[in-house]
């Protein structure tokens, strides 16, 4: 069994003060994939870099206390991909890519539209040029699982007040039709929906820190494992944990019957 976990930490330090390396032993994971990492490497700990008999690599941003994503893995990759080699994308570290012999496990940080339309733009810009990067990975022999948060909840069942948001970013016509291409013109499997074709308040891994969001429920699903067909149907279980929470999002753990 592989299991890989997958998690936005809102913050690598604050997640660590929240219990989050605490907990992750007992999880008996073999690839935690992070987001939002808001740190630099001088930022982290010892622990913080390798935890648990863990490996951890990192792609940082540039900018001092923002976005950044990371891997943590009992396993050795045998090749490491830092970054899409796009410049302007690269330097908010927002791509990483881990290969084991024929699979590869990424941790994908998509940039939120939600704080203004400079960024809105940002996201859109990203998106058009992730997309073909998508398909090459999909058309390279790899089986591949995609983990991260992709500030996109894809259908109606994915967010509780789809209603009201159907003009904020999160859950745009159009951010929703990208992810859509992604599933139906490429070929990528989201794999707890096709675990959990119709979980619905047991699906989001995102809530607002305003209001009662966490304590009515009131989330969103913008944290998915995409992966490529043959090992999307391996996986027997999907869980995303919320006894405790490290971040404003939730850990997605999914379960594949698969070897490295």
């Amino acid at each position: 069994m592989l299991r890989i976990i997958s998690l936005n930490l809102n913050g690598i330090r604050s997640a660590t003060s929240k219990g989050f390396l605490d907990w992750l032993p007992a999880q008996q994971a073999d690839i935690v994939c992070l987001q939002e990492l808001k740190a630099q490497a001088g930022d982290l700990s010892e622990s913080m870099r390798a935890p648990a008999g863990m490996q951890g690599w990192f792609h940082h941003a540039e900018k001092k206390g923002y976005s950044g994503v990371g891997i943590y893995s009992r396993h050795t990759p045998d090749r490491v991909v830092e970054g899409l080699g796009i410049a302007d994308i690269d330097a908010e570290g927002r791509f990483l890519q881990l290969d084991f012999g024929k699979l590869s496990v990424i941790s994908l940080y998509l940039p939120s539209g939600s704080s203004s339309e400079v960024r809105l733009k940002v996201k859109f810009d990203f998106m058009d040029r992730f997309l073909p990067h998508m398909d090459l990975l999909y058309q390279s022999g790899q089986e591949v699982v995609v983990c991260g948060d992709w500030n996109i909840a894809h259908r109606e069942v994915d967010l509780k007040n789809w209603k009201s948001n159907q003009k904020n970013s999160g859950f745009l016509p159009e951010e929703r039709a990208w992810l859509s291409r992604l599933f139906d013109e490429q070929g990528w499997i989201d794999v707890y929906r096709n675990v959990y074709p119709d979980a619905t308040d047991a699906c989001y891994t995102w809530w607002s820190n305003r209001g009662q969001a966490w304590a009515k429920n009131v989330g969103w699903r913008l944290d998915y494992q995409i992966a490529t067909p043959g090992i999307a149907a391996s996986a027997r279980e999907c869980s995303v944990y919320k006894a405790q929470r490290f971040s404003d999002h939730a850990p997605l753990t999914v379960d594949y019957d698969w070897a490295l």
